[in-house]
């Protein structure tokens, strides 16, 4: 079996089921974990947003159509205040706990606090469980080049299966 890696992130085209799967294992992670995921928001079943939520309970909004911002993703204005009150506390390394990061991607990598606070966990003792948009700028594919970091690409395929994967790397890297 290929060496462990502490840092494992799965990635996928859009809608192939990455957050799905993260949820899957945070549901039967019975380790202690911080950290965020994803969510899209639909009104009348058109995407409007996306929701950050984090795993003690709290959440805003990473995008939102009605989000004025300089920073935008096609109609959806991203809101960095929340990204940088939210997301980064979440992903700050605690003790040995796993840390969840969903997502590295285009609009949580408009700021900066967020992309110190990422490399922060990935560096750290923690586990990071996350994903990782496809494709990317240099930060991105800096990100994806970490000796530390293993990919899983996600596919209709193997994305049912992929929550108990992880969750045996998540057990084998706790007993190293």
């Amino acid at each position: 079996m290929a060496a462990l890696k502490k840092n494992i992130f799965l990635t996928g085209a859009p809608s192939s089921g990455k957050t799905t799967v993260i949820k899957k294992v945070i549901s039967k992670l019975n380790l202690p974990a911080a950290g965020f995921y994803t969510e899209e928001e639909r009104i009348e079943g058109k995407r409007a947003g996306f929701l950050m939520k984090t795993l003690d309970g709290k959440s805003g909004y990473l995008a939102h159509q009605d989000i004025k911002s300089s920073f935008h993703i096609r109609r959806y204005g991203v809101s960095i205040e929340n990204i940088e009150a939210i997301a980064v506390p979440s992903i700050t390394p605690v003790n040995r706990m796993i840390i969840i990061l969903d997502e590295i991607g285009k609009m949580e990598c408009f700021s900066e606090n967020f992309k110190r606070a990422a490399i922060h966990s990935l560096n750290s003792l923690n586990t990071v469980i996350g994903t990782i948009t496809l494709g990317g700028d240099d930060f991105i594919l800096r990100v994806k080049n970490r000796d530390d970091l293993e990919i899983i690409e996600v596919t209709e395929d193997n994305r049912d299966t992929l929550p108990a994967l992880l969750l045996e790397k998540i057990a084998a890297l706790q007993i190293r």
